[in-house]
């Protein structure tokens, strides 16, 4: 059976990262998006290559640029064809708290393009051949009770964008239902980055009371997830919002603070 290719955005570091040795673990073909990281992608590739058998290529782009969205579709389907799952990873985030009067306007383009238009692009670009095989699997990314629409202030740009994002996946998982095509988004929990590489064997030996299963989130507990998803007998589940969080309100905590 031809081996199935996936592209992760922003898969050169954090949950990305760990997300594609999963998938190539388990045979999965591997195509990672960067957008700074260069060396450190290049070497995880050949690495990936080496350890597991499979093809593997990093592509630089930014995705909040459509141009570069454009580039990415035609340099992947130059030389895979095609994406089989195609993981919405890349996302930006600004840390520094601000509301909504204080955003320059560039920045909030910025940070609503790389989360909510990059995956109307890609996804627009991609999904014809995924109808074509009449089989396909997308990913997206939001935020602990994006589906619920909470407020969280200094937040706006980003929590509006992930909002958005939950209609569209739940919408385009009825328009491409009949296509084999199904379409899901991960809701991390409070993962810090020190965890976002590293496995839950790891995180069984640290404790964390302020998370009810009692041990911190790591990337591999997502990317256990994403592999569930796009496993082929996993054609039942589409349009749903899965929250991997270890039971944490993290923004119920952090809403006002943060």
């Amino acid at each position: 059976m031809k081996r199935k290719t996936v592209l992760i955005t922003g898969g050169g570091t954090g949950i990305g990262k760990i997300t594609a040795r999963y998938l190539a673990e388990k045979g999965y073909n591997i195509v990672l998006n960067y957008r700074k990281s260069k060396t450190e992608t290049e070497s995880f590739i050949r690495e990936l290559e080496q350890s597991f058998s499979i093809d593997a290529y990093a592509l630089k782009g930014d995705v909040a640029n459509v141009h570069d969205c454009k580039r990415l579709y035609e340099e992947v389907t130059s030389r895979s064809g095609g994406i089989d799952i195609l993981i919405h990873n890349a996302g930006p985030y600004v840390r520094e708290r601000k509301k909504l009067v204080d955003y320059p306007i560039e920045q909030w383009q910025y940070i609503v393009n790389g989360n909510l238009n990059s995956v109307f692009y890609l996804s627009k670009l991609f999904i014809p051949y995924m109808q074509r095989q009449k089989w396909g699997r997308i990913i997206t990314f939001g935020f602990d009770r994006a589906d619920d629409a909470p407020a969280w202030a200094f937040r706006s740009a980003f929590a509006s964008a992930k909002t958005g994002l939950v209609s569209l996946t739940k919408t385009l998982s009825l328009e491409e239902a009949e296509n084999g095509i199904t379409v899901n988004m991960i809701c991390p929990g409070d993962i810090t980055d020190e965890w976002k590489e590293r496995t839950i064997e790891e995180a069984k030996e640290n404790v964390d009371a302020s998370t009810p299963v009692g041990r911190p989130g790591t990337g591999e507990d997502v990317a256990r997830v994403i592999a569930f998803l796009c496993d082929r007998s996993s054609d039942f589940l589409t349009g749903n919002v899965i929250h991997v969080s270890g039971g944490k309100d993290v923004i119920g905590k952090w809403r006002y603070t943060n």
